[in-house]
């Protein structure tokens, strides 16, 4: 197996400044090019690009099969959606890119008049679904005991790549 899981459970990536701080230690540490961030599944590690398919894209496709009247609903009120914790944190965003390629991917397109909230920040939100799709609350398509975002950062992992 060439990547090599090194650390588990590496938390959140944090604003800019904390996720290339982390980046610079893990060159340094590693070699550039030569650590990857990703998810054991099944036993198998899986660069985070792939997770973001398999389990972060499919989580919400899967919402929303189950959940029609929240495709719906967000479809009527939004006319572009927004990570307010992204925003303000420099976190990276990974809901709202899921969302808008899931309408994409379905033909759907976005036809209300309001800026929606795809979670909260510091308990403030735009409106009611800004929570109900919020990865706190979808449900994680590998594991629906968990929240997406539950699963998302206590899965992820540190591998470096290994020739041996």
């Amino acid at each position: 197996m060439p990547w090599q899981v090194v650390e588990r459970k590496i938390g959140r990536a944090g604003g800019e400044k904390q996720r290339a701080a982390r980046q610079r230690e893990w060159d340094r540490r590693f070699g550039a090019d030569n650590w990857a961030i990703g998810y054991c599944i099944e036993g198998e590690f899986v660069l985070q690009e792939a997770a973001l398919e398999s389990v972060y894209y499919r989580s919400y496709e899967l919402h929303f099969h189950h959940h029609p009247d929240d495709l719906h609903e967000l479809i009527a009120l939004a006319k572009r959606l927004r990570n307010p914790h992204a925003e303000a944190t420099t976190s990276v965003d990974l809901q709202v890119p899921a969302i808008l390629r899931y309408l994409r991917e379905h033909g759907l397109e976005l036809r209300g008049t309001e800026l929606v909230d795809i979670g909260t920040w510091e308990g403030q939100r735009s409106h009611p679904i800004s929570v109900r799709l919020s990865p706190l609350q979808i449900a994680c398509v590998l594991d629906p005991k968990q929240t997406l975002e539950q699963w998302w950062q206590s899965k992820k992992c540190l591998a470096v790549w290994s020739d041996d």
